[in-house]
């Protein structure tokens, strides 16, 4: 989302700017209407006002059932990861009192033994760091396409759904101070992208 919210800052950004150049005249646009309203400036000409619309990202994030699905498979993996460490604690942890143990009972017949224990130990521990590095780094690659996917699934939508309203732009609520709620099209863009998503997971 990083992209987007990004992209739609510039794009407000650049709205202002030719906002604050206007020399009079207020602009207006039906906000049912896909085409923008023509606004007469001082000097009589004419000219177009930008047609806007707005989505809350986090009320998309938390209705779209795509992202609700990456949000289950999160958790998921954060408890893999955390699963994973308190096993591997487990083992290391009853390794080293078996060592302790048998050396407080003198089982250890040398010196050699208990370094051999000692150092089996010691790469006990490393493995399951290394296991666990490993694991979080895999779980977070995996994350990471998920995340492109996701942002790929609401640009490449919000496309196709700007197709037949023709507005300027549409930003994220994030990207602005304040925006009039009836410029507000989350529902509209929720509502379509669980249908394609519902429609593409049952024909699976």
């Amino acid at each position: 989302m990083n992209k987007l919210a990004i992209s739609a800052s510039t794009l407000l950004l650049s709205l202002f700017a030719l906002t604050a150049t206007s020399c009079g005249g207020s602009t207006s646009s039906d906000p049912a209407a896909g085409a923008p309203a023509q606004a007469a400036t001082a000097d009589g000409a004419t000219s177009s006002a930008l047609n806007i619309r707005y989505i809350d990202s986090d009320s998309l994030m938390t209705h779209y059932n795509l992202a609700k699905d990456f949000q289950e498979a999160s958790m998921r993996a954060v408890s893999k990861i955390e699963s994973a460490r308190q096993a591997k604690a487990g083992e290391i942890q009853k390794f080293a009192a078996a060592i302790e143990q048998k050396a407080r009972s003198n089982g250890y017949l040398s010196e050699a033994s208990y370094n051999a224990d000692m150092q089996k130990l010691q790469k006990m521990q490393q493995d399951a760091e290394n296991y666990l590095a490993n694991l979080s780094r895999n779980t977070e690659n995996e994350l990471g396409q998920q995340q492109l996917q996701l942002n790929d699934s609401i640009e490449n939508y919000v496309k196709v759904y700007n197709a037949s309203k023709g507005y300027d732009a549409i930003l994220f609520k994030a990207a602005g101070i304040y925006f009039n709620p009836s410029l507000d099209i989350t529902r509209d863009i929720i509502d379509g992208l669980n249908a394609r998503y519902n429609k593409v997971d049952s024909s699976k």
